[in-house]
């Protein structure tokens, strides 16, 4: 069964254009997050074997950098992935109550999706916003920054209406 499709093929080959044809596997990291995101937020092991076959390069080398980096999801996730920072200088600077508050809010622990599938938690080791802690990344595009659980709460809400909008 082939879950890599020709719209993935070609983001794929786009990502191999960059680089010289002794060199592929370097085009893996933007190749598996564009993949990810056309397959809907997640990369099951079939398709990360999929993705290396296409690049001709090893499936292990796929696979030990869909999961050292955080920003890969290996199980099917929520419409919004909260990756909150679990690192020092968040911890010293409230993450807690962040991760609490969400918890709490959304009835969901890491790693897990909520009910209604919108929403996923995931604590990540850094996000490189240390002066701005306690931060969250929604789907590895937008960052929010010197949060409280007050505005936590306040954004779970503004997303989950748009959601509802749309």
């Amino acid at each position: 069964m082939n879950i890599l499709t020709d719209p993935m093929k070609k983001i794929i080959d786009v990502e191999l254009s960059h680089y010289p044809e002794d060199k592929r596997q370097s085009a893996i990291i933007g190749s598996l997050m564009s993949v990810q995101r056309e397959h809907g937020g997640h990369l099951p092991q079939p398709l990360i074997d999929e993705v290396a076959d296409y690049m001709s390069i090893p499936r292990i080398a796929a696979y030990e950098v869909a999961t050292f980096y955080s920003m890969f999801n290996l199980t099917p996730c929520g419409r919004y992935q909260l990756s909150v920072c679990s690192n020092i200088a968040c911890m010293l600077n409230g993450a807690e109550g962040i991760i609490d508050e969400i918890q709490q809010t959304l009835d969901v622990k890491p790693g897990q999706v909520s009910e209604d599938g919108l929403f996923s938690l995931k604590l990540v080791s850094c996000l490189g916003h240390c002066d701005d802690a306690p931060m969250l990344q929604i789907n590895d595009q937008r960052c929010v920054m010197k949060l409280t659980p007050e505005r936590v709460k306040t954004l779970l809400l503004e997303l989950r209406e748009g959601a509802n909008r749309d």
